[in-house]
């Protein structure tokens, strides 16, 4: 009894030896790269090679759509009901204004990308809801911006990732608050612009990291 005992001691032992020593010759083998939202690199392994999970671009045009099917409000109230809501420019084509505004934003977050792939990129406007005088003077609120992203091929038009809806809100200045922020140049119009800037850029190098940290706040004031 003492003899199968030992044995079967033995082969317990050389069992649970294998299993660790599976993952071994693994070492060996190339890097591969783990997506973004999986890794967590402990300390001390800061050290190891940056994997970029996606080709990196180069932005040969901007488009920027603004549809007319869009629907502009001028009311001044708290929150007018409206798919554009624009008042720091004079009265006029609101729909012109704003797509000034986010094309210059596009070109700006998408210059100066010295990737292998070219692209074009492609934005469809949603909604474009910023301050208006009433809010702009007393609560402040929120700059809500959707859009429609798309990267296509230069040559064959081809899409190049998935067309993305972006929600790029931004916390907007009241009051106070909204005076300093003009006295120094932060316009309403300079803000947005900075902010879809960044969005875009984001987007582009590392496409889903941006995330929208207003939503929820719009959704309870809607």
């Amino acid at each position: 009894m003492n003899i199968f005992r030992s044995l079967a001691f033995v082969s317990l032992g050389l069992m649970v030896s294998a299993c660790a020593s599976v993952d071994v010759p693994s070492r060996n083998l190339p890097f591969e790269p783990v997506p973004d939202a999986a890794v967590n690199v402990p300390d001390g392994y800061e050290s190891l090679p940056q994997v970029d999970p996606v080709p990196a671009l180069r932005v040969s045009r901007v488009t920027v759509d603004v549809p007319r099917s869009l629907s502009v409000s001028e009311a001044n109230s708290y929150l007018p009901k409206g798919d554009i809501v624009w008042r720091e420019d004079p009265y006029g084509d609101r729909h012109a204004q704003v797509q000034k505004i986010v094309q210059r934003a596009m070109e700006a977050g998408s210059t100066g990308m010295g990737g292998a792939i070219k692209a074009d990129l492609h934005i469809e406007l949603q909604r474009f809801h910023a301050l208006t005088q009433k809010a702009r003077y007393t609560t402040g609120g929120i700059h809500a911006i959707t859009f429609k992203m798309r990267l296509t091929d230069p040559a064959t038009g081809a899409l190049l990732r998935p067309e993305k809806t972006i929600e790029a809100d931004l916390k907007a200045f009241g009051g106070a608050r909204a005076l300093e922020a003009m006295s120094r140049g932060q316009t309403q119009k300079v803000r947005i612009t900075g902010h879809l800037a960044n969005v875009v850029r984001q987007e582009l190098t590392k496409p889903g990291s941006y995330r929208n940290p207003r939503l929820g706040l719009l959704q309870a004031l809607q």
